[in-house]
């Protein structure tokens, strides 16, 4: 016997521009091209800062960690981290327990242009959320922590598909 499941109703009234989706993706991809372009003066490519800001934050994280998180293939991340090793900007460390094991760090060299990217960065949110009260801003992010705790949740909980959700509508139904 075949299991009808219903969709949820939609706001019938959702336009693109109030779409949740929609607006994280395009606020999110705004931010990265103007970023982007501030960046290409200090000469760097997206995928650069983007290694270089990951490490900022996760410095230490073996390079399979680090594709991961960067969704990129680790044929193309070693690559990058090859040009980044070349500039001096990063260190790979092997791991005594498993020396195919490495783990990569920023390297000394790379302060001064990290400094620069910070700097950048921190306008650039100044100008994103220059409309926004102190409070709206807290309200804000505290809100973004909110939802990404959520979708984290989901994929932990294997609830990052239609059919999971919908598996799950008809056993509650």
């Amino acid at each position: 016997m075949t299991v009808q499941t219903q969709l949820p109703e939609y706001e019938p009234h959702e336009t693109a521009d109030r779409n949740v989706g929609f607006l994280l993706n395009d606020t999110a991809r705004q931010m990265r091209t103007i970023f982007d372009r501030r960046m290409r003066d200090l000469g760097l490519t997206r995928s650069q800062w983007w290694v270089l800001n990951h490490l900022y934050f996760n410095e230490g994280l073996s390079q399979t960690s680090l594709s991961e998180i960067l969704e990129i293939e680790r044929a193309t991340l070693g690559r990058l981290l090859d040009r980044l090793e070349a500039k001096g900007w990063i260190e790979r460390r092997s791991v005594e327990a498993d020396r195919r094991v490495k783990l990569v760090f920023l390297a000394g060299a790379v302060d001064p242009l990290l400094q620069t990217m910070r700097a950048v960065a921190a306008d650039l949110r100044a100008e994103a959320l220059a409309n926004l009260s102190v409070d709206e801003q807290e309200r804000f992010i505290s809100t973004l922590i909110k939802i990404k705790n959520n979708l984290s949740t989901m994929v932990d909980n294997g609830n990052g598909t239609v059919g999971s959700t919908i598996m799950k509508d008809s056993r509650n139904g």
